[in-house]
């Protein structure tokens, strides 16, 4: 039985240090504001225009992060997604900078 919990713990710990998949936090949290369709309405960067995030990406991914972290312009803090951390900002920043 302590076989079983101790593999049960290990399974939990190791999805807790998965890398943070940038697309579902995009679909998750950041669809809404960052498509093409609402994006030039919002003043935000578009998903997948490298132009549009080229110079936000000049300012260092610490810099991003903290933007969303604690709001910028029309983005709320956190952009809505309270639960994610900073390697998930980070993931849907790569994921939506490319």
């Amino acid at each position: 039985m302590k076989k079983l919990i101790f593999a049960s713990f290990l399974i939990s710990m190791s999805s807790s240090v998965l890398a943070a998949d940038g697309k579902a936090i995009y679909d998750k949290a950041c669809v809404n504001c960052h498509a093409p369709a609402t994006a030039a309405a919002l003043k935000s960067p578009a998903v997948h225009d490298a132009a549009q995030w080229a110079p936000r990406l000049a300012k260092g991914m610490d810099a991003l992060v903290a933007s969303v972290t604690n709001g910028l312009n029309t983005m709320p803090p956190k952009g809505l997604c309270n639960d994610c951390s900073a390697d998930d900002f980070k993931a849907a920043i790569e994921f939506m900078s490319k």
